[in-house]
């Protein structure tokens, strides 16, 4: 039995070694010498061989595919950290732009501005819970600047020094409820007090003694009067964003938008001394008439 078997085995084996060059012989004859049994073995391994050929062929394509999905995912992820470094750089170029646009603001503002100044970056922030900032801190301290000092940056006026102590002091903002600016309105002359709004989702202030006669309008400008000794004249404090003159009383309920963004603030200038008052009689100057009407080279 086991004999048989091994016989059987070995015709099979022996058939499916010689289908394969039977049916390469029948390929290779020309078709004018080709018999009936060479025409009968191709009719019968033709849809061997195209299926044989398209599984190949499917196969080899697969492996393509596949070798070139590696290389495409490779170069995609060489492209998405090429792209994440792009975009540090372009972020960190952004920062230095806009830090360079705010230095050279403050340099403006401190040649435009009469007295002596010294340069502050904000160090950090008090902020309350609506994210609205209540108070900001500097990096200048005790030996370089005192308390009340006015803090102004390139947008206006921005509060005065609260507390100064080791390499930082702490700045008190306008729209604080301590804090109290004698202003004017400059389209109208009309004078008032600003004071801070206990609000904790807004920067909004409020003028205090504005007279009822003196007529304002939303959009005017708030600029300090120099009154008080706090804070010199003409600085630009805010402007008027509601005007409730139908109350009944002498004053009106002026409520006024800061200049200053606090939620942005980043350097500021502080006035370490008051500008020099104006001449009084400038205006009065005249120059010397000519000598007996002879008139100089």
């Amino acid at each position: 039995m086991l004999l048989k078997r091994r016989h059987l085995d070995y015709a099979l084996a022996g058939l499916l070694l010689l289908l394969p060059v039977v049916i390469l012989r029948s390929s290779l004859r020309e078709p004018t010498s080709q018999n009936g049994f060479d025409r009968a073995v191709l009719r019968i391994s033709s849809p061997l061989q195209a299926a044989a050929s398209w599984g190949v062929g499917g196969a080899g394509g697969l492996f393509t595919d596949y070798v070139w999905l590696v290389d495409v995912e490779d170069e995609n992820d060489e492209l998405r950290a090429v792209n994440l470094q792009l975009r540090e750089e372009l972020i960190q170029l952004r920062g230095a732009a806009a830090e360079l646009e705010i230095l050279e603001e403050l340099v403006d503002l401190r040649r435009s501005t009469q007295a002596e100044t010294a340069a502050a970056h904000v160090i950090a922030s008090s902020i309350n819970s609506h994210f609205r900032v209540n108070r900001v801190r500097i990096d200048r301290g005790d030996t370089q600047v005192e308390v009340g000092m006015p803090v102004i940056s390139a947008q206006g006026l921005v509060g005065r020094i609260l507390h100064s102590y080791g390499s930082h002091s702490d700045v008190l903002l306008i729209s604080d409820p301590q804090s109290a600016v004698d202003v004017v309105i400059e389209e109208t002359g009309g004078r008032g007090l600003l004071k801070g709004v206990a609000s904790d989702d807004s920067y909004f202030c409020e003028i205090e003694y504005l007279e009822q006669g003196k007529a304002v309008e939303v959009g005017d400008k708030v600029m300090s009067s120099g009154l008080g000794k706090h804070f010199p004249e003409g600085l630009l404090v805010g402007v008027i964003a509601s005007v409730d003159s139908a109350r009944h009383g002498l004053y009106q309920k002026v409520t006024v938008k800061p200049a200053v963004d606090f939620s942005s603030l980043d350097s500021v200038l502080v006035l370490l001394a008051p500008p020099p008052p104006a001449d009084p009689g400038r205006a009065n100057d005249r120059q010397s008439k000519a000598a007996h009407g002879v008139e100089p080279f």
